[in-house]
């Protein structure tokens, strides 16, 4: 066997693993800080209405801030978290704090699934996910890939 061949599959193996590592982090980035930006516009603090009315454990933001309020705060959380998330490959710390945050705002979004119908009873209920459930199924990936930048970044700052 041709010894630079043996070198070369792990070096495309760390490079692809680099290169999806990258693309995870952008997915999760990418919806926090888009939809985070959203939270500022009426459109978006309509839309939250059902979603944090209809869930007991999110009920309470509204008489504590207001409708608007409630929405101002989440964009304020997502928008952070992206930008701790932004700079975890460069801060052990920033990926914790980022980590942590996000893994927290993706497991509030995915208990939703538990609260509120996410199946399609026109058609036939489960497994035909209705429009809220397909907006939250992708949450589980994005608390994988959250728990994972946290894990990472605790890690990190362990080997210090």
């Amino acid at each position: 066997m041709d010894a630079s061949k043996s070198q070369d599959a792990p070096e495309a193996a760390g490079t692809l693993q680099r290169l999806g590592r990258g693309i995870a982090l952008a997915g999760v980035v990418l919806p926090l800080l888009l939809i985070g930006g959203l939270k500022f516009t009426a459109v978006e603090i309509e839309g939250l209405k059902p979603l944090i009315g209809g869930t007991p454990w999110l009920a309470w933001m509204y008489p504590v801030f207001g409708e608007a309020g409630a929405s101002y705060f989440l964009g304020v959380v997502e928008i952070a978290t992206a930008l701790l998330l932004i700079a975890s490959p460069w801060s052990a710390r920033a990926a914790v704090a980022g980590g942590l945050l996000a893994a927290i705002t993706f497991l509030v979004t995915c208990s939703i699934m538990v609260a509120l119908p996410i199946w399609e009873p026109k058609a036939g209920g489960f497994p035909a996910l209705g429009f809220l459930g397909q907006f939250l199924i992708k949450d589980i990936a994005l608390l994988g890939i959250s728990l994972v930048v946290l894990g990472e970044g605790l890690a990190r700052l362990k080997a210090r």
